[in-house]
């Protein structure tokens, strides 16, 4: 958040400075060790991320009006270039270990030269230097293990140990595959072939990931540098707080919505927990919120930042990539899902709320709703305008582009949120700084891609899944699933996606489901790794902040998220799942789209009726179980229709209207109960 780029009207009172670096620390677990250089260093590394911002805004807009007469960057200069500029900032910007942080030591500078020599070395050849992929010269081999040796180094330091090691581990798989059993085993690759592969071509190291980091994830991170520090984040956060204050449940409501604004240019969990929650969470203490519970909110709202559009997590670039379909049909697809995320986070919150009774917060700010929006609502108009201008016909990077000069461009109707030359500059920087995660990750998984290309494992992956389910696509999701889960539990969001992506979205694929559901579904349960230990770390940035405890404050987090976290299944099980991607299903209309969506929202209110214990009054045990069947009946009606048919040897319909009644009786029951809904608890 830009300093002073809007009055404070909410500050984080309440808060304690050590919980506030607490909490950074976690943002740091997830972004890495950062480096705080000041002097000659600083204006180093500040220098080298401003030319790469400069560098990457050129190569976007280069050839394109009104800049026709620019040349343009070819693909494979960009990623090497890219590439450069990411491995000499994470070597200066990322300390070797916690005891030289905060200084550039000699040997930091000599491995990003050694970098960016080698990535020269590749430029300079040219055709000739891609045309030995085959056959590399001796040469070619020892840089090419130099260079993998040190992108691996500086994945460490930006991600820790687990990415580059899964890394190794593929590359053992490709040069031991004829020492494995069956079904794993392959003729095996020598150095010379996996250098080549890995290194020289494109199908590697410079492969698919790194194509979108190079040319997307870096210019949406300048894009939302640019939101940052023209106070856009601060005006949502306070417009949340104008809107839904003064009412019941105001603090609930106020985490809701302001982290599903920001969410959208933050595209960090983490980091949006840790934004909202240090200016909310004084407000849900006030209200009756529990440490924990509260925590557990506040990590959910920051969660749904990696799936809400317009920006996504950078896992979405990737999408549109593998599919080979528009970033703005991947923004599309997203929008019923992140509706359906926060509609079912909405619905815990109210019904908690009515469980314990929560406290109307006072939450009056120097400004009126009317007077905060006049003033600052212009920022409303930065969020959407990539898509506004994706719809306008421009492509994504041109979109992207000129939203950047957009955002700047409108910076200036108040003096207060002006990017000033000083905060141009920081934006800049920024902008590189902030991709450095993001870029090692899709750099080192362009290994892991490469292997399963070069070994063909992911085709063997997938006849295992599908073979130990029997050929069941109920269980194959379900495997999938725990396989995305797992490999979340070690690795980031991007680097989870990637390798699922390419070694189990096959085997959904062969049991028909279309590539944009199976793709969407890896997406949205690589994305639990936010709120699954011992990786936790939206929920243990959220504990640091309440003082909650880490562990229950997931659990709450989970508590929250479990009804959403159904919707992923309803994309690959139901024919009708599509339409939640706003596609229309085989042999449907528009109507599927709206039947689907309705459903599933009507039982995700179910589910969260039964998982919160209470309705319209506090649930019984029978009453909870009948909203649970009610909201499998209304999420997966084909499923249990499917089952039901298995089971019994006949065809029922309408499960979903069964659903919908159990739903309705289960509340004309509570509704003619009389007495008092329940006595509030002491705290939410």
């Amino acid at each position: 958040m830009a300093e002073g780029a809007i009055p404070a009207t909410a500050a984080p009172s309440g808060i304690s400075e050590e919980a506030l670096k607490k909490a950074e620390q976690f943002i740091e677990a997830d972004e890495g060790t950062f480096n705080r250089l000041s002097g000659t260093a600083g204006n180093v590394a500040t220098t080298i991320a401003v030319v790469m911002s400069v560098f990457h805004l050129y190569a976007a807009i280069a050839g394109a009006w009104p800049f026709n007469d620019f040349p343009i960057i070819s693909t494979q200069p960009l990623r090497y270039a890219h590439v450069a500029f990411v491995l000499v900032l994470s070597f200066l910007l990322f300390p070797m270990s916690l005891r030289f942080r905060n200084r550039i030591r000699w040997w930091d500078v000599v491995l990003g030269l050694i970098c960016a020599g080698i990535l020269v070395y590749a430029i300079e050849g040219g055709e000739d230097f891609t045309d030995r992929a085959t056959s590399p010269t001796q040469l070619d081999t020892i840089l090419g293990v130099v260079f993998i040796i040190l992108l691996l180094e500086a994945t460490r330091r930006t991600t820790g140990w687990i990415v580059p090691v899964v890394a190794l581990g593929f590359v053992a798989y490709s040069y031991f595959g004829p020492y494995l059993p069956q079904p794993w085993t392959h003729r095996g690759f020598d150095v010379g072939q996996l250098i080549g592969h890995l290194f020289i071509t494109l199908e590697g190291i410079f492969g698919v990931p790194v194509d979108v980091s190079s040319s997307l994830i870096i210019l949406f991170t300048i894009y939302g540098s640019f939101l940052q520090h023209s106070g856009a984040g601060k005006f949502f956060i306070d417009f949340s707080m104008a809107l839904m204050g003064n009412k019941a449940n105001s603090a609930g409501r106020t985490v809701v919505l302001s982290s599903f604004l920001l969410g959208g240019p933050s595209g960090s969990g983490v980091a949006t927990t840790v934004t909202v929650g240090a200016v909310a969470y004084p407000m849900m203490e006030r209200a009756g919120f529990e440490k924990n519970a509260a925590g557990g909110l506040l990590a959910a709202g920051g969660l749904g930042a990696i799936i809400s559009p317009p920006v996504l997590g950078a896992a979405a670039f990737l999408i549109a990539e593998f599919l080979k379909i528009s970033y703005l049909d991947v923004i599309w697809m997203a929008t019923i899902p992140t509706c359906l995320y926060y509609l079912a986070l909405l619905f815990m919150v109210e019904l908690d709320a009515k469980k314990y009774g929560a406290r109307i917060v006072d939450t009056s700010q120097d400004l009126s709703l009317w007077q905060l929006t006049s003033r600052y609502g212009f920022h409303f108009l930065s969020l959407i305008s990539v898509v506004i201008f994706m719809l306008w016909g421009y492509s994504p990077t041109l979109s992207v582009f000129w939203s950047t000069v957009l955002t700047f461009g409108m910076s200036f109707l108040t003096r207060e949120t002006a990017i000033t030359p000083k905060r141009l500059v920081k934006a800049l920087s920024d902008g590189s700084t902030q991709v450095l995660t993001a870029a090692t990750t899709c750099a080192t998984a362009g290994i892991i891609v490469g292997v399963v290309t070069l070994t063909g494992l992911g085709l063997k992956f997938s006849a295992i899944v599908i073979d130990y389910a029997g050929g069941s696509l109920l269980l194959t999701a379900i495997y999938t699933a725990l396989i995305v889960w797992i490999v979340g539990l070690a690795v980031p969001v991007t680097a989870s996606y990637i390798i699922c992506a390419v070694i189990a979205a096959p085997a959904l694929m062969k049991l028909g489901v279309p590539d944009v559901a199976a793709h969407m579904f890896i997406f949205y349960y690589s994305v639990l790794s936010e709120v699954s230990p011992p990786t936790a770390l939206s929920p243990f940035a959220a504990a640091a902040i309440t003082g909650g405890d880490p562990y229950k404050t997931t659990l709450q987090a989970w508590k929250y998220t479990l009804p959403a976290f159904l919707v992923p299944f309803v994309f690959v099980l139901d024919p009708q799942g599509l339409g939640l991607l706003l596609k229309v299903p085989a042999g449907g209309s528009w109507v599927d789209i709206v039947e689907i969506t309705v459903k599933t929202a009507l039982g995700l209110a179910a589910l969260a009726s039964a998982a919160q214990g209470w309705a319209l009054r506090r649930t019984t045990l029978s009453e909870r179980s009948l909203l649970t069947l009610a909201g499998l009946l209304l999420v997966f009606p084909s499923l249990v229709e499917a089952l039901l048919e298995a089971v019994i040897g006949r065809d029922i319909s309408y499960t979903a209207t069964f659903g919908l009644a159990i739903a309705a009786a289960v509340l004309l029951k509570q509704r003619m109960q009389p007495g008092p809904p329940g006595a509030p608890a002491a705290g939410i």
